[in-house]
């Protein structure tokens, strides 16, 4: 695990959205809407099929902060992403992270990131920042 961020650094997490997945994350949050569940609506939208939760594909990026770039200990100041597509079950969605930016005097980041439908559709973009909280003689912070 690398502590030093820099400009240009790069991560990326790999999630393929099951059935399970959208069970549970509705079992969790409560999102219940048909588009999630039920076929016969799904097909009479403009996605034609059941379509999973924001939730899961935002979900890839949490994971990717909390565990791969910046890493454990990071929590997310702000977000401003845009959905570019849906995204559906059984697709494989690639989430990346890129270093923008540095705090000089402080464990904060801007991230550009991205989730891709695998074959290179972008299903969500824009920014973010962080804060990563180090532990220092056994105290957090």
């Amino acid at each position: 695990m690398k502590l030093e961020l820099e400009v240009g650094q790069t991560a990326s997490r790999t999630l393929t959205v099951t059935k399970a997945h959208v069970a549970s994350y509705a079992e969790i949050s409560g999102d219940r809407n048909p588009l999630h569940f039920d076929a016969s609506f799904a097909a009479r939208t403009p996605f034609g099929r059941l379509v999973a939760q924001g939730g899961l594909t935002t979900g890839v990026l949490h994971a990717l902060v909390a565990e791969d770039l910046p890493g454990p200990g990071t929590v997310f100041l702000s977000q401003n992403w845009k959905f570019t597509a849906p995204v559906f079950i059984g697709d494989t969605i690639i989430g990346s992270a890129e270093v923008l930016g540095v705090h000089e005097s402080k464990p904060v980041c801007q991230l550009r990131v991205k989730v891709e439908r695998e074959g290179g559709e972008t299903v969500l973009e824009g920014e973010a920042w962080c804060y990563r909280f180090l532990a220092r003689e056994g105290v957090v912070g």
